[in-house]
């Protein structure tokens, strides 16, 4: 069971922009997605200070975040990495299986990462992660490399919007459309 400080601020400025993103979204009335918060149990209070000193983990969470884009549900989790590739182990089960229920039911499930060494951010599609995922249960690579990330889907910087990832979930959204038509 993970203690409250122990690994949970990784990814911190990923999620903090897009918090900020995301509530200008919201003010310009184009999307309401928000932050899932990780369910805790406190175990010690610093009385004085009103803060939490320690806590534990009541049980794994989904992803970070949730919403509805402009009529279309979606849900995402926000990954940060230092180096060339994404490794697998930052990705739980529990989310792997949130996100395939999820797309089952029509929604649009996908990963913003972050690689800080190139300062560029990405949309990766579900069906591209459940690749990597399936392809690393069954004795394949461990990680899912940068270049596997493509550019159309790259997260930029569009006025005050620091992250307008919303591009990259059009492009998506299309994408998934033009294939539905074509297995009609």
């Amino acid at each position: 069971m993970g203690a409250w400080n122990s690994r949970g601020l990784r990814g911190s400025y990923l999620e903090e922009t897009l918090d900020s993103v995301n509530q200008i979204y919201m003010d310009q009335g184009l999307a309401v997605v928000q932050k899932v918060p990780t369910p805790i149990t406190p175990v010690e209070y610093d009385k004085p200070r009103g803060t939490i000193r320690l806590a534990y983990f009541d049980k794994k969470s989904t992803v970070d975040y949730i919403g509805n884009i402009q009529g279309f549900p979606v849900c995402f989790d926000a990954k940060e990495t230092a180096i060339a590739n994404l490794p697998l182990y930052n990705i739980h089960e529990h989310q792997i299986e949130f996100m395939k229920a999820f797309a089952a039911q029509n929604g649009l499930a996908f990963l913003i990462v972050l690689f800080r060494s190139e300062d560029a951010a990405f949309l990766l599609p579900c069906e591209k992660l459940f690749e990597f995922w399936d392809g690393a249960a069954n004795g394949g690579r461990k990680s899912i490399p940068r270049s596997a990330f493509e550019e159309r889907y790259r997260i930029g910087t569009h006025g005050n919007i620091q992250l307008h990832y919303l591009e990259a979930v059009s492009t998506y959204l299309n994408q998934k459309e033009n294939q539905g038509e074509k297995e009609a």
